[in-house]
């Protein structure tokens, strides 16, 4: 298969159009290629390819096969783009560069604590239910402040906000809504998009998407 035909290189140019579209700088946006449920044997093509950025839902899952890929590719940043239980905190900050999922005061203390343990501070996106979800994880509009106050308190850095708009309705306000209160609280990324509409999150503001299908094809 040629490069320019596989499906890295066909969403990373869906990414360029849809940046040229509202002239935005493709370099603005931060590819995440989702490789949960997938093996050392998918993710290698990417890695030859030059992807360097990938995310995974489950600790245990990455801890089994991240390490040996990391010695192999240097340069390699894992995100956690699921939902992370508190007791999991220790060994997300020993292993993740960036967690996605940060959506409840127990949360910010027990990464704050594995922090300040593992004297590293991982970035963290403040994951917001923007559809107002009871079954979703995700910080309630109306609690966003005050958990926000209190990571920042903990010392945990904040890259921005995350989230995954309620499925089968069109996602552009759901994003909308995440960009402004964003902008709102001064937070700088935007965490949003996945393989159905990482081109619409783009348009409106996405600093990081969230793609595993349209790379790796549908999950086995």
């Amino acid at each position: 298969m040629p490069m320019s035909d596989s499906p890295l290189e066909l969403v990373r140019a869906h990414i360029a159009r849809a940046c040229k579209a509202v002239r935005r700088d493709p370099a603005a946006v931060t590819l995440i290629a989702v490789s949960k449920t997938h093996g050392p044997e998918a993710i290698g093509p990417l890695l030859e390819q030059g992807q360097r950025v990938f995310g995974e839902n489950r600790v245990q899952e990455a801890q089994a096969k991240w390490p040996a890929l990391k010695a192999r590719w240097p340069g390699v940043q894992l995100h956690l783009v699921g939902r992370l239980q508190s007791n999991k905190a220790g060994d997300a900050v020993a292993l993740f560069d960036c967690i996605h999922a940060l959506d409840r005061p127990s949360l910010v203390a027990a990464l704050a604590s594995a922090m300040d343990r593992a004297g590293r501070r991982v970035p963290c996106f403040v994951q917001v239910n923007v559809g107002d979800e009871k079954q979703k994880g995700g910080c309630a509009i109306a609690d966003l402040p005050a958990l926000l106050e209190q990571a920042r308190a903990a010392g945990i850095p904040l890259a921005g906000l995350m989230c995954v708009p309620p499925a089968g309705i069109e996602p552009a306000p759901f994003f909308a809504l995440l960009a402004k209160l964003a902008a709102d609280h001064a937070l700088p990324g935007l965490s949003m998009g996945m393989s159905g509409d990482y081109e619409t999150a783009v348009m409106l503001g996405a600093s990081h998407v969230r793609v595993g299908t349209a790379l790796f094809g549908e999950r086995p």
